[in-house]
């Protein structure tokens, strides 16, 4: 893939380095080379335990230094030996400076900790940060199971106010765990999306993905909603009857109008006066989350007044420790107090129902899902400028699925900003999303390692891939997966380098494969004997239609009716009919189809059969799959084309389908009997 010079200035630009000609290109190189000589010591040092790395330090010729580490948990290391190497020293800033190498001990404890070195007598001490991360996860000791795959949204009850929250969804874990034995629910990204003004659709495009969605709180479950008042408590109910009437619509949801409601009623229950333990357990909460909850709840109430794209707030706001928004804070204090209160009550419900699920027997629970990035208007897009790129998008270039390319809109980790704050947005974040789950998914795990960056947003296909520091990504999230108990699974799909999958494997994350997409060298069916045992498998992903409609062609038609198709249409039905035809024939060869059974029903049984076949530890099954729905979640490359990410839960027909539907559905019964795990 060539790449033009315009697209690397670009990148450059974002990651602070001007290369607009070649004359200011050169002077950049060489005051990069030169950068890490002006620096005593590395901004941060990633190893693995029991590894011995080598580090340097720099220092005028012919000093000493004097080097040690100060543990997280207060402890102090100072066995840190000089190697007897020594790099000839370059002249900078008309000073002959050095590069002496000292060697880590390989039994420092897991962590996060501060390597500190002083040079000869000075007073001054240069201090980086030093991580140090477990070998890998253990997913070898997972037992097989299988789990649902669904958009919690689309699931709703009776009892659900328009949309499915998070007491839909422990009902929902606790019955598939006791009844069907489930042993995890894996749910679309519960990031916070915009609060004020519509609300993006989108779980892959958040505000915030530290931060949680309020729309998900059930009112009813807030421990408060006993403590109202007569006339307070008629209030809510009248407005549960509004949003429950919106279950009724089987055809889109209605995102805006539900948290419209939901918020007035969430500002009811926010005046109750709570109890001297509430008051105590909320303080905990912010004193844990501390100055990035503050920044969160401080966007969302400027958003209130300004609307949310802080990019067209007056300009005094948009930095966040700009003295306008400290006295924003201050005069609006019940404003920024709301949106806080709202974060401990979704943290509170969502400890809830991992409880609920683990209570019930699942041996993981709630599995949660890590979006890419960020909406570029958002919370963190506003609060994390420093380590974001600005005027860049994350994307993907073209594919069999998306032949125009994809701009994702999200501005990407400017991976040497990332390097300088030892990765404490990175390490915040992960923390966050692990605190009450079982496993986490990282969608497109590959952006850990390289990221399509998109220069143009009319012109996805031209872009260039930029490369991030893998071994501490990763190793920041094999040290809090481990800390948190939690299970890691890695979407690898795409564009995949080899050793990508095999340095993921070496750290215990596991890998996914999706049925449409396992292919041996020859590019037929992938025999499940040969699939991968550490990986999470399935038939179908929220990218594509649910089985009965992929097994239809419902996809090439969908991107036939959109404009998204680079090849005559009857072209790509030919050969997604050749696909399934495969498919078929395998399902027939390993006698789980007979050769005569057309129904759509029955296929879809033997695909779910065949994967279980496979050593994967962990089968999922999608919802929709189970109860016949057809109608695609997510059609890429389209925003308001397709109604993305609105689709309610539905039969075969459309007709809705709700939580207390699910226990007598046989379609469903049949599709779980027929996995026998």
């Amino acid at each position: 893939m060539i790449v033009s010079s315009e697209v690397v200035s670009d990148v450059l630009a974002a990651l602070g380095v001007d290369a607009s000609t070649p004359e200011k290109a050169a002077l950049a190189l060489a005051e990069h080379q030169q950068a890490r000589w002006r620096r005593t010591l590395p901004a941060t040092v990633v190893m693995r335990e029991g590894w011995t790395p080598w580090f340097a330090v720099h220092l005028p010729h012919g000093s000493t230094a004097e080097v040690w580490v100060d543990l997280e948990d207060g402890g102090q290391r100072r066995d840190i030996p000089q190697q007897d190497h020594w790099v000839e020293p370059e002249w900078i800033d008309g000073v002959q400076v050095g590069e002496a190498t000292f060697q880590l001990p390989g039994d420092l404890p897991l962590g996060y900790h501060r390597l500190c070195a002083r040079v000869g007598t000075s007073p001054e001490i240069a201090v980086s940060t030093l991580i140090v991360t477990p070998r890998k996860l253990e997913p070898e000791k997972l037992p097989r199971t299988w789990g649902w795959v669904l958009q919690l949204y689309s699931v709703r009850s009776r009892r659900s106010w328009g949309i499915g929250d998070l007491h839909d969804l422990g009902d929902l874990a606790a019955w598939s765990a006791h009844d069907l034995g489930a042993g995890f629910v894996l749910v679309n990204p519960l990031h916070a999306a915009e609060l004020a003004g519509r609300m993006e659709p989108s779980p892959y495009l958040p505000a915030s993905r530290r931060f949680g969605n309020p729309v998900y709180l059930r009112i009813e479950d807030i421990d408060e909603y006993g403590d109202l008042a007569p006339m307070e408590r008629d209030q809510v109910r009248a407005l549960a009857l509004q949003a429950r009437a919106l279950s009724e619509d089987s055809t889109m949801l209605d995102r805006d109008t539900v948290w419209a409601t939901k918020r007035e009623a969430l500002q009811v229950l926010f005046r109750v006066q709570p109890s001297v333990g509430r008051i105590a357990e909320y303080g905990a909460y912010c004193d844990r989350e501390s100055q990035g909850l503050i920044d969160f709840a401080t966007w969302a109430a400027i958003a209130d007044v300004h609307g949310p794209e802080w990019s067209k707030w007056p300009e005094e706001l948009q930095e966040p420790t700009a003295p306008a928004v400290v006295a924003f804070r201050n005069e609006n204090p019940d404003a920024v107090e709301f949106h806080c209160w709202l974060q401990w009550q979704l943290d509170e419900q969502l400890g809830r129902t991992q409880a609920r699920a683990k209570a019930a027997g699942m041996a993981l629970g709630v599995v949660h899902d890590l979006a890419v990035g960020v909406h570029p208007d958002g919370a963190d897009a506003w609060a994390l400028q420093q380590v974001l790129a600005q005027n860049i998008h994350v994307g993907a270039p073209p594919d069999a699925f998306n032949q125009q390319g994809q701009d994702w809109s999200q501005p990407p980790w400017r991976p040497n900003a990332l390097a300088e704050t030892g990765y404490a947005a990175w390490r915040d974040l992960v923390r966050a999303v692990m605190r009450h789950g079982g496993g986490l998914r990282i969608d497109h795990i590959l952006g850990m390692f390289r990221l399509w960056w998109v220069t143009s947003p009319e012109r996805p296909t031209e872009g260039t891939y930029v490369r991030y520091d893998h071994e501490a990504l990763v190793g920041i999230l094999v040290l809090e997966a481990q800390r948190a108990g939690v299970t890691v699974i890695g979407e690898d799909l795409g564009t995949v380098e080899p050793w990508v999958r095999d340095y993921l494997t070496e750290r215990g994350v596991l890998g996914t494969s999706v049925l449409w997409f396992e292919r041996d060298a020859n590019g037929k069916p992938l025999a499940p004997e040969r699939w991968r045992e550490l990986c999470l498998a399935t038939v179908t992903t929220h990218d594509l239609p649910p089985t009965a409609g992929y097994l239809a062609g419902d996809h090439v038609e969908l991107r036939n009716r959109l404009g998204l198709l680079t090849r005559p249409v009857a072209e790509e039905l030919a050969l997604d009919e050749a696909d399934r035809d495969a498919w078929l024939n395998a399902l027939r060869e390993r006698h789980l189809l007979s050769n005569t059974d057309g129904d759509v029903e029955r296929i879809v049984e033997a695909l779910h059969r065949y994967v279980a076949h496979t050593p994967a530890k962990l089968v999922g099954v999608a919802l929709t799959d189970a109860v016949g729905e057809r109608r695609t979640q997510n059609q890429p490359g389209t925003t308001d084309e397709y109604p993305n990410w609105r689709v309610p839960l539905g039969g075969p027909e459309g007709d809705p389908v709700l939580v207390e539907d699910l226990p007598n559905n046989l379609r469903l019964r049949r599709l779980i009997g027929a996995l026998n795990i």
